[in-house]
């Protein structure tokens, strides 16, 4: 088989359900919060005069 990367076969009822599907997806829900979370706050930066934020972990924004 020419130009294939990866060898094909069917997998056994056991290899599929040795399979975590759900850990792939928290993980990208986990992180497009975070990205949501940050863009938030540096529009706010930006586009503010003067304010305060803070997120989580102790860490707090003070612009004026």
């Amino acid at each position: 088989m020419k130009g294939e990367k990866f060898m094909k076969y069917k997998l056994s009822k056991k290899d599929m359900s040795t399979i975590v599907t759900g850990e792939v997806a928290l993980a990208t829900v986990m992180t497009i919060c975070a990205i949501a979370l940050m863009s938030v706050i540096i529009y706010r930066i930006f586009m503010s005069n003067e304010g305060s934020t803070q997120v989580p972990g102790g860490w707090k924004f003070t612009w004026k």
